[in-house]
């Protein structure tokens, strides 16, 4: 998994560190993803809450937001939303759109809040980071322990049975100035995903690593916590799951 080069410019996410806490609170990881699909994400709030019919000024909870992009939007719906990351920088950031009825926390997924929500989202592969499925149990707990006697909650996973069929093993971005060497590999139950590139005259590796969670793991991990699966939909448009097909797996729960 480490890089074959030892220089000592070289800046690696191995280490205590979790490779999620080192590189989402990199601006590398914003500068590699700059270009998500604001207007796909969008679209997918907007179905996801007429199909959830949420009452009017409705408490919800983006669970790993990031810098806060669909909180900001589903603020701009009428709700009264909290952003909640693990990325002290991807926070602060947040933070310079916070308003009366939109606030952004730091906050470990693994923990509930006293306040309990209409809505919990968790989006855009935004689960499955953890080495021990006990940590994933933990999350699902606090999600089920911060909803209300009528809350939804919404995980967002990529499908893995169509990632894995499709994976494209070696890619090559350029984004502002900067060349990422991507390599993408399936081994243990992971998909595992290598960048490297270099800036300033360092040389940086970084690691991406997410469960390979299917359908099924999922059923076995809400059975064990008592949270029921609703509803499964397999694109941000809401159209039906096939599980090798879909490139999404949109499960609605409480």
């Amino acid at each position: 998994m480490s890089n074959s080069n030892n220089s000592s410019s070289q800046t690696t996410n191995t280490g205590s560190t979790s490779w999620y806490e080192s590189w989402f609170d990199t601006k590398y990881y914003h500068i590699l993803y700059k270009e998500r699909n604001y207007r796909e994400a969008q679209i997918f709030m907007d179905n996801l809450t007429q199909y959830l019919n949420l009452p009017e000024k409705a408490k919800v909870l983006d669970l790993a937001c990031g810098k806060g992009r669909h909180s900001i939007y589903l603020n701009q719906l009428g709700y009264n939303v909290i952003g909640a990351d693990l990325s002290e920088n991807s926070i602060a950031e947040a933070k310079k759109n916070e308003n009366e009825t939109l606030h952004f926390v730091v906050h470990d997924k693994r923990e509930p809040f006293e306040e309990k929500f209409d809505a919990i989202f968790n989006l855009f592969t935004s689960f499955g980071y953890f080495e021990n499925e006990e940590d994933d149990i933990k999350t699902l707990t606090a999600i089920k322990n911060s909803l209300s006697e009528y809350g939804f909650a919404v995980i967002d996973f990529m499908n893995s049975n169509y990632v894995i069929e499709n994976l494209v093993e070696n890619e090559i971005k350029e984004v502002e100035g900067i060349t990422f060497n991507i390599k993408k590999y399936f081994i243990d139950g992971y998909i595992i995903k290598e960048i490297d590139f270099e800036d300033d005259g360092k040389k940086h590796h970084y690691v991406e690593k997410v469960r390979a969670f299917t359908l099924e793991d999922f059923q076995r991990m809400f059975d064990q916590v008592g949270l029921y699966l609703l509803d499964i939909f397999g694109d941000y448009k809401l159209k039906k799951y096939y599980k090798n097909t879909s490139e999404r797996l949109i499960m609605i729960f409480k």
